[in-house]
């Protein structure tokens, strides 16, 4: 049986004296869209720091291919082929979309390779080339939202997190987003762990879920499950 290319084993983090996740299992395997839903406080966003050292747990494992990344440095996490899109977008608003895209490449030093993937993000989002000398911080919500995910692209990671990508955004720029979410997946190949408020769309384009209530998981099953389930429809869906 091939080993998960991510696996968190009973993570405990703390904010100071504050617990906020307890006992975390989550296992992702190579190719898969994986979603991670709850209400807002839940524990999502602290989940991926504690995946990417930003929010180092205080117990428990966290295993990336098979390695423990548990007490590695954020930047090196990055290097090992993990890459997060924030809640918020946090691109850089004073340099144009280039440079953005420029400042996820930051460990590498293969131009050529570089320079194929910015005009591989830019086929994935036109509008991006067409603003390509436009500040960042000129650009729509949406519009922020693919250069913070082309920003993340840039560094050719094997596992992409994102953090609320539909925050704040029209639900026509959210289907757009969505779709590139799923061709980034097959297309490229690359495994996609998805932490999102809106439980209906992300549990329609992932293939498996997890439930997460006050820093604890409840359910995990295949989406299709999920969204069946009468508990989740009324917790989650509005239904």
């Amino acid at each position: 049986m091939t080993s998960p290319i991510l696996e968190l084993r009973s993570i405990d983090t703390y904010y100071g004296k504050i617990q906020a996740l307890y006992g975390v299992d989550i296992s992702i395997n190579e190719g898969e869209i994986i979603t991670l839903i709850g209400a807002n406080g839940a524990g999502k966003s602290t989940t991926l720091m504690s995946i990417c050292g930003v929010t180092p747990p205080r117990k428990g494992q966290v295993f990336f291919q098979g390695r423990d990344i548990t007490r590695t440095s954020a930047e090196a996490i990055v290097a090992q082929g993990i890459c997060q899109v924030p809640e918020g977008r946090l691109i850089f608003p004073g340099l144009t979309v280039t440079e953005n895209l420029d400042m996820g490449a930051f460990l590498r030093n293969d131009r050529n390779g570089i320079r194929q993937d910015m005009e591989r993000v830019f086929e994935l989002f036109p509008i991006l080339a067409e603003r390509r000398r436009q500040a960042g911080g000129t650009l729509s919500g949406g519009e922020q939202q693919m250069l913070a995910i082309g920003r993340a692209l840039m560094a050719r990671p094997k596992l992409l997190l994102l953090d609320e990508p539909s925050m704040g955004l029209a639900p026509l720029v959210v289907r757009q987003i969505f779709d590139i979410i799923v061709q980034i997946n097959k297309e490229e190949g690359t495994t996609i762990f998805l932490v999102e408020q809106n439980a209906n769309l992300a549990l329609k384009i992932g293939h498996r879920g997890y439930v997460m209530e006050n820093g604890v998981i409840t359910m995990e099953d295949d989406c299709a499950t999920l969204l069946a389930d009468d508990s989740v429809k009324k917790a989650y869906l509005g239904l």
